[in-house]
């Protein structure tokens, strides 16, 4: 008896074994999951389409089957139909995006979006960017916005289908690249939100010091100031003295999209005043090398929370190094600074230079102290800028430095021609010196961003 037991008992652990087994293969079954998107056309009939494909025994599966089942007011599923009783294949359920409100919002829908849809998928099918084997294998879920206004059947069929072949491309080919990220996102302006918001990306750049405390002189400053994306604007400390941060806003309104640096010079304090900053939005707020690491560390975590750069000035802090590997935050740019009243009171040939190349010295040895924190592009993590009497005979110099801003002041702001003495700062940097030419549109597919040999940002 106790031998045909123990001869069940083996069997029964054989087979719970052998089940506990098959569970985890199918947790563990690989399943196929793509995402793709792609925005065509011109409103109000453009085409934007976000999809999914994925296998039917996966989480695309029971996303599909619980859209199709349990839909919801104005954006119920249906299923992509070349023309009525003939689907596409992997079955494809559309959902619309924009509340469907009346009869001729559910035509457009029902018309030339499914039929496009549905077109574009036979076709991809056709064409090989879908495998012929996994047909019955994958569904997938069309995601697509009509606007209300458009009324061109024969446009909103078109951009349609040509959004839906080129979602499944991209999908299918896990489009974009990382690479190809790192290399449009600062180069990018959205056309719904219709800003671009610039970032410290490409250096070296031309930092333009308003210092003087006069409004209308600093406007007309920026107004003759070129096209370039090289410029940087900084509303400098006595300029915010006297009218305050509010002045920034009037900066704005006549350089919408440029590059903003509120010279604060923080010594304490240092969220308030960066929350002040940014509400009249400026792009980057400074801090003084001067202030206690505790002011120093809130400053740059607060501006850097906001979205917006934090600069740290070492003007007349006597050892930078030491004082920036102390803070336990790490700015987004460093500022070498020789102040206009020490600049002026330099007395002999040897002086003014001297002072300044022993200064911009410092320029590799702040590189080398946060190499370690390359951002995964491999741009450096903390710029360095340089300040204090540059013009074009000086600046050759902070460049082989390494200075990834050159902060000018008199040289443009006070020249009779601001856009000739702006050319002849511009003459200096290496690379384009207008507008960057390369910048990526909406439908851009390109494939000059390569991996080997690491990013290829020109």
């Amino acid at each position: 008896m106790e031998i045909i037991l123990s001869q069940k008992y083996t069997v029964i652990n054989r087979k719970y074994i052998l089940i506990n087994q098959k569970v985890k293969n199918l947790i563990m079954a690989k399943t196929d999951y793509f995402i793709g998107e792609a925005l065509i056309g011109d409103p109000p009939n453009l085409a934007h389409v976000d999809l999914i494909i994925g296998s039917k025994d996966g989480p695309v599966g029971i996303s599909f089957a619980n859209a199709l089942s349990n839909p919801s007011k104005g954006h119920g599923g249906l299923l992509a139909a070349i023309r009525p009783n003939l689907l596409s294949k992997p079955v494809s359920l559309i959902v619309p995006k924009v509340t469907i409100s009346d009869m001729a919002d559910a035509n457009k829908i029902f018309g030339p979006a499914q039929a496009a849809v549905a077109k574009g998928i036979a076709d991809g099918v056709e064409e090989g960017l879908i495998p012929m084997n996994k047909l019955d294998d994958w569904v997938i879920i069309v995601s697509v916005f009509i606007h209300p206004e458009a009324t061109d059947y024969r446009k909103i069929y078109q951009f349609n289908y040509g959004a839906t072949k080129l979602a499944i491309q991209r999908a299918l080919k896990n489009y974009p690249p990382i690479e190809k990220i790192f290399y449009d996102k600062d180069r990018a302006k959205h056309p719904v939100a219709g800003i671009r918001v610039p970032r410290l990306w490409r250096p070296p750049y031309i930092q333009v010091a308003l210092d003087h405390p006069a409004l209308e002189k600093q406007i007309k400053v920026v107004q003759q100031l070129p096209k370039s994306d090289r410029i940087i604007l900084e509303v400098g400390t006595p300029f915010l003295k006297k009218y305050g941060v509010e002045s920034i806003k009037q900066i704005r309104e006549v350089a919408k999209e440029k590059f903003i640096v509120a010279d604060l010079k923080t010594l304490d304090v240092g969220k308030l005043e960066v929350d002040f900053a940014f509400d009249a939005t400026a792009d980057a707020v400074v801090a003084s090398g001067l202030a206690a690491n505790a002011s120093l560390n809130k400053f740059i975590l607060e501006a850097q929370r906001l979205g917006i750069h934090a600069f740290v000035d070492t003007m007349e802090v006597q050892n930078p190094i030491e004082k920036l590997a102390s803070l336990k935050q790490t700015p987004d740019v460093v500022i070498l600074h020789r102040g206009i009243d020490v600049e002026q009171s330099a007395i002999g040939d040897k002086s003014p230079d001297a002072s300044q190349k022993a200064r911009w010295a410092l320029v590799p040895k702040i590189k080398e102290l946060y190499a370690g924190q390359k951002k995964a592009s491999g741009r450096d993590r903390v710029l360095v800028a340089v300040a204090g009497g540059i013009e074009p005979s000086t600046a050759a110099y902070a460049i082989e430095q390494g200075a990834d801003i050159l902060i000018v002041g008199r040289f443009i702001a006070s020249a009779k021609d601001v856009e000739f003495a702006m050319r002849r700062m511009l003459g200096v940097l290496p690379g384009y010196q207008d507008i960057d030419l390369k910048r990526i549109h909406s439908e851009d597919d390109d494939n000059t961003v390569e991996k080997a040999g690491g990013p290829k940002w020109d």
